[in-house]
């Protein structure tokens, strides 16, 4: 379905131009404003968050008089991850939420995520809607003077995100004892990102905290690993977690530098999921994702499905599937059992969660055997963790090495994994070669190849 103005996730563009700018956020907000008060609710409310990009305290201002034109109750968030834009839409009975971001782009670009009341992203189907609206005589949705909304701002959204964290898992879990390193790109997660894991005991070390409206994925985040392997062998931490701009990927480094990425770590959580009988129906990928992983949730006896790209249409397919995990290689991973987008602060709970790489005492430092017991939403379950603990000795198990595996086989032919990328990726030719160009740099796997 062709669509005027928004993409695969959302609207993201160069700032002052085309689409991204102070007129067009005005018109943004009044269609959507429009469309989501014509539900049947006696306050029309909606709420905006932001990453830290300078061009948000122009766009944003134009955005809610867009809102507030259209008769909607506007609270603004100020600096927030995404998911906790949705969760707290779900939360507080919202009609919409409108993330102000561009996610993992510089910081010249800027964009707008849409979610409806269910905290979902919007479907085709509505976004043609609001683009209709949109192109439309403005006069046609402006509200009369005595309907028009008003704007309140909420200073306490990033506690009240954690919180919603925090209760997806048991009350004594906690990360004492736990060394880690997190660059959170200088966006939108430099705020919650420390505060969860200091909240949880756990030892920070903490950069791209100091955002400054340019820097903000400059270097640093989920499409910079070099800084998070840096930190980790710098701090001597025990994991390192990378996040984008608005915080709804991550990537993983373990203790020796090494890099995972979105495919290991979904690979990994499906493991212990199916085990735990946690996994329902199996896991949704994308066209881009690893042609090894899809080899291994064969081995493993676990259904692996592909949608188009963009985590929107992961969780389509999910939902269509009724699956509760999936995600890209990128890190945009969602947890069904817990949320209705990517996190990439959830999924660094869930790693460490599942890991079992927290002590209960500290009495019992992390060079000796540990025992940890959990309950609550979580299955019980009993963990001892030998020696130090490291997350490369429960990560890096046939789970992870599988994927190198099948491309440093010299029996598989570089040929034959193009054939099978291209039968998938029809349209996505300047897709399929990022796609080798991440499988190189994750698994090493091509130079060995011969055709």
């Amino acid at each position: 379905m062709l669509k005027k103005y928004f993409g695969t996730d959302g609207i993201r563009g160069k700032v002052n131009q085309a689409k991204i700018n102070g007129e067009m956020f005005f018109k943004f907000g009044l269609a959507a404003g429009t469309y989501f008060k014509n539900q049947k609710k006696l306050k029309q409310t909606a709420i905006i968050a932001k990453d830290t990009r300078l061009s948000g305290y122009t766009l944003e201002p134009a955005l809610v008089s867009g809102l507030a034109s259209a008769g909607m109750h506007v609270y603004t968030l100020g600096p927030l991850p995404t998911n906790g834009l949705a969760m707290l839409t779900k939360k507080m009975k919202a009609n919409m939420g409108i993330m102000i971001t561009a996610s993992h782009n510089p910081f010249y670009d800027n964009g707008l995520k849409l979610f409806g009341p269910d905290g979902l992203k919007l479907s085709d189907k509505i976004e043609k809607k609001i683009e209709k609206l949109i192109d439309s005589k403005i006069v046609k949705n402006l509200s009369e003077p005595k309907t028009l909304g008003r704007v309140k701002r909420l200073e306490d959204a990033n506690d009240k995100y954690i919180k919603i964290l925090k209760s997806n898992f048991p009350n004594n879990f906690n990360l004492k004892g736990m060394k880690i390193a997190i660059d959170c790109a200088n966006g939108a997660g430099y705020k919650s990102g420390p505060k969860l894991l200091k909240s949880l005991d756990a030892k920070v070390y903490e950069y791209g905290t100091s955002p400054n409206g340019f820097n903000i994925n400059d270097k640093c985040g989920s499409t910079f690993p070099n800084k998070i392997k840096f930190l980790v062998k710098k701090h001597n931490a025990h994991i390192g977690i990378s996040l984008d701009g608005d915080a709804d990927r991550i990537i993983i480094s373990d203790e020796k530098g090494r890099i995972i990425d979105g495919d290991q770590i979904i690979s990994m959580l499906a493991k212990r999921w199916k085990k735990k009988k946690i996994l329902k129906g199996g896991v949704i990928g994308t066209l881009m994702s690893n042609y090894g992983l899809q080899k291994y949730f064969k081995s493993e006896n676990i259904r692996f499905i592909r949608a188009n790209v963009g985590d929107r249409y992961v969780k389509e397919k999910m939902q269509k599937k009724n699956f509760n995990l999936g995600g890209e290689q990128s890190g945009h991973i969602i947890l069904g059992k817990f949320a209705t987008t990517g996190d990439g602060l959830l999924v660094a709970l869930e790693v460490l969660f599942s890991l079992n790489v927290y002590t209960c005492n500290l009495c019992v430092t992390i060079t000796n055997s540990v025992s940890i017991s959990t309950s609550s939403t979580h299955d019980s379950e009993t963990n001892i963790i030998k020696n130090k603990v490291f997350v490369l000795n429960i990560i890096d198990d046939y789970h992870i090495k599988v994927l190198s595996r099948f491309y440093q086989n010299k029996k598989v032919k570089l040929i034959n994994v193009l054939i099978q990328l291209v039968n998938l990726f029809t349209n996505q030719v300047v897709q399929l070669l990022r796609v080798i160009d991440v499988g190189v740099e994750h698994i090493n796997p091509l130079i060995n190849l011969t055709i």
